[in-house]
């Protein structure tokens, strides 16, 4: 792995596990084994390297929730499948973890790729449901937005208190939860 990649994948684990204020220029140095100098030589800053490893983060959690949303099944099952996906639960989400630091929030630069990720995830299982409806597979009463919104802030929120908790049940039973009042939202078999 190249100098700027251990850089790279350093600041992204730094940023996931503490934080932009606690992710210290040294920090990185240390865990991608490389001097300050090749830090300043690849990029301009530590804004400039965290933007690099936000960016990175965004993109992967793109490519893998669009592995599961557009991978085999019924929209109901393609948003079972994401909501029931493996996940590092009691870790946090590392974009929504973002959401919760003042100095990414604060920066329109660092802010960006979180907000396009997570516009990005609503957008995307807005139209699962609303092919799930044109399938007649949800009562065409829900509004995809809606329920888009609410997978997400379900699986932020359930990793919020998994954490809290220090187990997994929490975020479990909200997806269990989700996917109950989902089902309750299809429209019943015809006798035919």
């Amino acid at each position: 792995m190249s100098t700027p990649e251990r850089l790279i994948e350093a600041t992204r684990e730094l940023l996931w596990e503490r934080g932009y204020v606690g992710t210290s220029p040294k920090a990185i140095q240390q865990q991608a084994g490389a001097g300050q100098g090749s830090m300043y030589h690849h990029f301009a800053g530590k804004p400039d390297l965290a933007l690099a490893a936000i960016r990175r983060t965004a993109e992967e959690m793109r490519a893998t929730a669009e592995g599961v949303l557009g991978g085999p099944g019924s929209p109901y099952e393609r948003v079972e499948a994401y909501l029931r996906r493996e996940r590092d639960v009691l870790r946090g989400c590392p974009i929504g973890r973002l959401t919760m630091d003042p100095d990414v929030i604060a920066s329109e630069e660092l802010r960006a790729p979180v907000d396009e990720t997570l516009d990005w995830l609503r957008e995307r299982l807005a139209g699962l449901v609303e092919e799930g409806q044109e399938r007649g597979e949800f009562a065409p009463s829900l509004d995809g937005e809606e329920i888009a919104a609410t997978i997400v802030a379900t699986v932020q929120g359930g990793y919020v208190l998994a954490r809290a908790s220090g187990s997994t049940a929490a975020f479990d039973t909200g997806v269990r939860g989700l996917l109950s009042l989902l089902a309750l939202n299809s429209p019943a078999p015809t006798d035919g």
